[in-house]
This record gives C-alpha cells, sequence and structure tokens, in this order.
C-alpha cells in the first residue's frame, strides 16, 4: 500500500469531482459512465501508477493515455456538456488548445519543469485534462458538425503519431528526470522514452479512431435518412 497516494488534499479534491459527476450521472441516467470515469481518476492520481510515473516516463506518457484518451471521452459531458461559453467558440479552438498541452507536456524543458514542484505539477496536469474534456465534447457533442468533429479526430490523430514517431525515433534520451530511475525497472533512459513514444504513437490514437468511425457512420446514417425523406412517395 506504501505507493498508493493518500493525500488528503487529493483525496479531498477527488471525493468533490465525484460528488459534481455522481449528481449530473443521476440527473441524466449515466451512472455507469460516471463510475468507469472516477475509476479511471484513481486509476490516474491514486493507483501504484502515479507513483510508477515519477520513475518512468513510458508510465507518465500512459498515465496521460489514461486521462486524455480513455476518462476524458467518458467525463467530458459531466464538465462541459451544457455550456454555453464552449458553444462561443470553434471547434477548432479545443484542438489547438489540447494540441499545445500535450505537447508541452512531453518535451524536455516543460517536463522537467512540471516535476519540478507540486505547483509545477497540477498547474501542468489540469490545464491537460480540462482540455482532454474540451476536446472531446467537440468531437462527439451531437449539436457540433460532423464535419469538424472528423476533422479534429483526424487532427489528433496526426499529431499524436507525430509526437510518437519523435520519442520513438530520436537517437538519445531527452529527460533528465529519468535519467537514474530507468535502471531498477531494467530500461535504459532511451529505451523507457522510446516506449513512450510507441504507447503514444499507437494505443493512444486508437480511442480517437474509434471516435472517428462513429462520426462517419452517424454521418452516413443522418444522409440516407435525409435522402429517405426527400424521395417522393409513389401513391
Amino acid at each position: 500500500m506504501a505507493d498508493w497516494n493518500f493525500d488528503p488534499i487529493l483525496l479531498s479534491a477527488i471525493a468533490l469531482v465525484a460528488l459534481w459527476t455522481w449528481r449530473r450521472a443521476m440527473a441524466e441516467d449515466r451512472v455507469g459512465q460516471c463510475a468507469l470515469f472516477m475509476g479511471l481518476c484513481v486509476l490516474a492520481f491514486v493507483s501504484p501508477l502515479c507513483a510508477f510515473s515519477s520513475a518512468l516516463f513510458s508510465a507518465r506518457a500512459f498515465h496521460h493515455i489514461v486521462l486524455v484518451s480513455l476518462a476524458a471521452p467518458l467525463g467530458w459531458r459531466f464538465f462541459f456538456g451544457s455550456s454555453v461559453t464552449l458553444d462561443r467558440f470553434p471547434s477548432m479552438a479545443a484542438f489547438v488548445v489540447h494540441t499545445v498541452m500535450v505537447w508541452l507536456w512531453h518535451l524536455p524543458l516543460p517536463y522537467a519543469w512540471a516535476l519540478s514542484s507540486n505547483f509545477a505539477y497540477w498547474a501542468m496536469e489540469i490545464p491537460l485534462l480540462l482540455s482532454a474534456l474540451w476536446l472531446w465534447r467537440e468531437i462527439l457533442y451531437p449539436r457540433r458538425a460532423s464535419g469538424s468533429a472528423l476533422a479534429i479526430c483526424g487532427g489528433t490523430i496526426l499529431q499524436m503519431t507525430m509526437l510518437g514517431a519523435f520519442l520513438t525515433l530520436t537517437p538519445h534520451p531527452l529527460f533528465s528526470p529519468h535519467f537514474l530511475t530507468t535502471d531498477l525497472y531494467g530500461l535504459t533512459p532511451l529505451e523507457d522514452q522510446q516506449l513512450a513514444g510507441l504507447l503514444m504513437w499507437v494505443p493512444a490514437s486508437l480511442p480517437y479512431v474509434a471516435a472517428f468511425l462513429l462520426r462517419i457512420g452517424q454521418t452516413i446514417k443522418t444522409s440516407s435518412r435525409d435522402k429517405a425523406v426527400d424521395v417522393p412517395q409513389n401513391v
């Protein structure tokens, strides 16, 4: 149990988030979705994965995949589902903000700063999660045009692929906080970085591919229904 994070401030924050999302979930009959979202948050911030990510950059990459690619598509509705304010922004704004946050977290200097203090960590982590929730809202929100959702999905898959390729193919290790922490796990810093790149390259993109196919299917179904309505009925 030593590797579990039972920091009282963290647990209090998670409890408040759980209360907020649970109330929204009860109103919308999405209790199972809420439970899965909160379970992933506990996995990311309370379970040993959190401590593990301090030792391995690849574990940090997996930690972020859990948040932005798995938890965020489940949780966006509880935070931004009925946000009139976000409706005023173009969908592409969510893509730009999220892309900036993802790349900041996985470049050497911002990454080192994020691990320098608790304040720096949460100053990077909270915007990353919020940007992911916003991005998934723009992808899955029924009132957003399918064309915009498809463009965002395609762009996110592309930027994840570019980031993964960059981390995998760079010939030397970049992340100094992990230069002395990987040997315990049988990895060199470069191997750890390459593993992180592979995780970002393929697994992290799969939920966006699924969302892309979902929106294509919805577009085809809507188009077919509209054409059926337009066809004159023979008497």
